[in-house]
């Protein structure tokens, strides 16, 4: 209990009113006096400190007492309910409660408390420039009477701290608002018990938590509560509904909770009060309908997930300021990122929604309602040239690691504003970046640093070994039974992922246990059946936020809930299970799957110490499959849109047309490939092949830009092949002078007995003419200068005759370019291939050459291809019978 008392030491009883923390702060001071300053100061401030807390809480008379030895100050601070425990916080930065210990405990050289018989005293002693002695710890007190276990599973540590923090806060300001027999509809004797109650809740819920390693989004606690509580837990929610009320009106120096703040309170009170009457427990990842329950929310706020986002996301504290900020956003909007941090948000609005926006936050922070938390608004924002940029804005409450309450605005668009190419923030990252893992406070009285920096030399190469199963294959699928493989070596006897498509079902895509013999039924993957409403199994709920999960009891039920239940029971009767890990993939907050390791001897099994590091693990594998998801989705998504531009080839009589196309098979991006071919008024019929300089998204726009002037031109001019480039290359240098590409246009000319070509080349690959007999021959002439280098030089066609049965071919670069050949090579290897299928059907000539050619190719391949067919016959006979 620190030092003795020394004999004379100065004392003095104080009334439990709040105006008393003054009078406890003056005699601290006129009793230390003559230590130096910077020891008096902290002893004053951490006396206040204390008796703020017996006043609020313990609310009997209060003894200080203070004395010096040797240039060091001793305090200690007394009430008169020594079964009344402290409840030590969690160190927020910006936590607004719960300070006072936290402050002793940083401040003090040493402190401590004692509780005997008729009184508790917290002391405290401050030395000057001494080295410190071993820290003392807080004495906890253990509820009184019966206790029963509440089950609360899945609670956002971050958001179970803020929702405390916020009633604490609105306790507090009730106590000190009240004034005669009752206010605000509170007598002060139901206040007492809600603020003995709210400690009580406290102090439970931190004893659990110090049994946790708080590493993880989400924890399950086992809290043993007073098996009486519930008429006092209902006393609370009663006192904090009209604190609530009275905050709304502005009547206490505190703001109302936020809808998702509120929804949890809701939740908590309610387990506490379900279980202890003999209810079942339900998680917080089951609750519908309320704020704050989606996967996004349950993670606590983290600055490296917004700036690792690829969505552009902004994000702002509750005084409107921007703390966050990714590229995407910066580069939508025009500002450096660095540059928006620190400034209002109403800097992105334009001027006349400003006083709107200030209006409508001020609105949510002071009355706790929501028009359009977790609604798509169309908004317009501003961009930092004066343009208006319209978007669609989210906005969604998060709590931070570090106590504060931060909104997160996402924004989409799809007419985005150009974006100079030295811009800030034009830079389109290949992969997802990676965000820094979740460090959340820890509880004061212990701490555990698990983490990859610590591990274990086996669990390093366990990583190693992730990371080459990751990097080994750009198919998400085939990455994660990968991983499995590596997982089933040295960590799980078995093991499986399951991963949410677009529709949001679950398809189980790999189950690999670590003998290769054991064989598992095909009936275990696939698509797998919903879970039910009310199912407390780890699966459901690690995909709806929660987790990691350490699961020791997985026998399933004898009576499935749901055939999930039913189809889990059967794959753990056949591989067995005595203890299981399952974790959620998530990338961006959102989770997309999850990975379950299992381990079946009971001599071995998965323990808490093992989740940091599994937590770690799955954190890379998620980042590792959902770059290839997005790699996957990324090309998926050029193709089509690739695809999309190409066009319907025309059907003329004695021709034949096929045509192809390729995308690369290294890239995700869209390219400037492309052909065309339709029929002009004339009859004739036009052909194209073309490749726009680039291949990005940009490439891509000025490709369907050519295109599209090209036909305009051909349509309406009609004119001959060189005429038709040359006003292509005009129009091009004024639309877009940054361009340039390469073409060859041809109009092919038939009257079913002979075909003619008549073409124009703008810096392309010459076509190449492959006779019914194999004699193959590049068509050369008629060449000019790229499209976008210089519209005034003259251009040149040319004529050539195509025999019946030969074959056209216009192709890209792509089909033929190799690093280390020479062109000259790769036009000869060609010919060679053309000359080998010269008499194969068209479609047949075409496979072959993507067959032969497009096999790891790093550039998309367009090929257009045109066939002329037997002369036609006369319509009239012209033999001597018939003259």
């Amino acid at each position: 209990m620190g030092s003795p008392i020394p004999p004379g030491a100065s004392a003095r009883r104080l009334a439990p009113s709040p105006e008393n923390v003054v009078v406890a702060r003056r005699f601290v001071r006129s009793v230390l006096g003559g230590l130096v300053p910077d020891v008096v100061d902290t002893a004053e401030l951490l006396t206040g400190e204390l008796v703020t807390n017996a006043v609020l809480h313990a609310r009997t008379g209060i003894e200080v007492e203070a004395w010096t030895v040797e240039g060091q100050a001793h305090v200690r601070v007394s009430d008169h309910r020594p079964d009344y425990g402290l409840v030590p916080h969690a160190r927020h930065l910006y936590a607004s409660t719960g300070r006072g210990l936290a402050l002793v405990e940083e401040l003090a050289t040493s402190h401590g408390v004692h509780s005997g018989r008729d009184r508790k005293t917290v002391w405290f002693e401050v030395w000057p420039e001494a080295p410190a002695p071993p820290a003392s710890a807080w004495e906890t007190v253990a509820p009184p009477g019966r206790t029963v276990t509440v089950t609360l599973n899945d609670v956002p540590y971050a958001l179970y701290w803020a929702a405390q923090q916020q009633w604490e806060g609105l306790l507090r300001e009730l106590f000190l608002a009240r004034s005669g027999t009752s206010w605000a509809g509170v007598c002060p004797e139901d206040l007492a018990v809600a603020q003995d109650t709210s400690s009580m809740i406290c102090a439970s819920m931190t004893a659990a938590v110090e049994q946790e390693t708080p590493d993880s989004s989400t924890l399950s606690l086992r809290v043993a509560f007073a098996a009486d509580a519930t008429p006092r837990i209902t006393t609370l929610r009663r006192v904090l509904e009209a604190a609530d009320t009275a905050a709304q009106q502005e009547s206490l120096l505190a703001l109302p909770p936020l809808p998702h703040i509120r929804a949890f309170r809701h939740w908590l009170l309610d387990q506490i009060t379900g279980q202890l009457s003999g209810g079942r427990p339900a998680s917080w990842t089951q609750v519908t309908g309320a704020p704050g329950t989606n996967p996004t929310e349950l993670a606590p706020w983290d600055a490296s997930e917004v700036e690792s986002a690829l969505v552009p996301t902004v994000a702002a504290d509750d005084t409107n300021r921007i703390v966050a900020v990714n590229d995407a956003a910066s580069g939508l909007l025009g500002w450096p990122a660095h540059a928006l941090v620190g400034r209002p948000l109403t800097v992105l609005m334009p001027e006349h929604l400003r006083r709107r926006h200030v209006s409508a936050f001020t609105s949510l922070l002071l009355t706790g309602a929501s028009r359009i938390l977790g609604r798509p608004i169309p908004v317009p924002a501003l961009h930092r040239d004066g343009r208006v940029v319209p978007i669609r804005l989210t906005i969604q409450a998060q709590e931070a690691i570090d106590g504060r309450t931060v909104f997160v605005a996402q924004l989409t668009t799809t007419t985005a504003p150009p974006v100079p190419p030295d811009a800030p923030g034009n830079v389109r990252p290949a992969t997802r970046p990676v965000p820094g893992p979740v460090r959340l406070p820890t509880t004061t009285r212990k701490t555990r640093t698990l983490g990859t920096e610590t591990a274990a030399p086996e669990w390093l190469s366990l990583f190693a070994d992730t990371g080459i199963a990751l990097t080994s294959t750009l198919d998400p699928e085939e990455r994660l039974r990968r991983v499995c493989h590596v997982l089933t070596r040295s960590l799980a006897d078995w093991c499986m992922a399951d991963l949410v498509d677009e529709q949001g079902r679950l398809e189980r895509v790999c189950v690999v246990h670590r003998d290769p013999h054991v064989s598992v039924s095909g009936n275990h993957l696939g698509m797998i059946p919903p879970p039910s409403e009310i199912t407390q199994d780890s699966l459901p709920r690690v995909l709806r936020g929660a987790g990691p999960l350490l699961v020791t009891d997985i026998a399933p039920p004898d009576d499935p809930l749901s055939p999930l239940d039913a189809r889990q029971r059967d794959l753990v009767e056949r591989l067995g299970a005595n203890s299981a890990v399952v974790a959620a993939l998530r990338a961006e907050g959102a989770v997309f799957g999850a990975l379950t390791m299992v381990r079946t001897e009971a001599a071995h099994p998965f323990a808490k110490e093992d989740v940091p590091l599994i937590a770690e693990l799955v954190r890379a594998v998620a980042l590792g499959v959902d770059n290839a998801r997005l790699h996957q989705h990324a090309r998926s998504n050029a193709e089509h849109l690739q695809r999309a531009l190409l066009p319907e080839l025309p059907r003329p009589d004695h021709l034949e047309l096929a045509a192809r196309y390729v995308p690369s098979s290294t890239t995700a991006e869209v390219g400037g490939d492309w052909y065309d071919a339709f029929t002009l008024p004339s009859g004739d019929i036009v052909l194209v092949i073309g490749d726009v300089s680039g291949h990005d998204l940009q490439a891509a726009v000025a490709m369907s830009t050519l295109r599209n002037m090209l036909r305009g031109i051909a349509v309406d001019r009609q004119e001959p092949p060189e005429e038709v480039l040359r006003r292509l290359d005009l129009a091009s240098q004024t639309l877009s002078p940054q361009s340039t590409a390469t073409c060859v246009y041809g109009l092919v000319k038939s009257d079913g007995r002979t075909t003619y070509l008549h073409y124009s080349s703008a810096g392309h690959l010459p076509p190449l003419l492959t006779t019914e007999e194999g004699a193959t021959r590049y068509l050369d002439a008629g060449r000019g200068l790229l499209i976008g280098m210089d519209p005034q030089l003259p251009r040149r066609s040319a004529w050539e005759l195509l025999p019946p049965h030969s074959t056209l071919l216009f192709f890209t670069d792509g089909l033929i370019e190799r690093r280390g050949e020479s062109l000259d090579e790769a036009m000869g290897r060609l010919r060679r291939s053309t000359a080998a299928q010269a008499r194969a059907p068209l479609d047949v000539f075409c496979d072959e050459l993507v067959l032969r050619f497009g096999r790891d190719t790093t550039d998309d391949i367009a090929l257009l291809a045109l066939r002329p067919g037997p002369p036609a016959r006369p319509a009239y006979d012209e033999s001597p019978d018939h003259r």
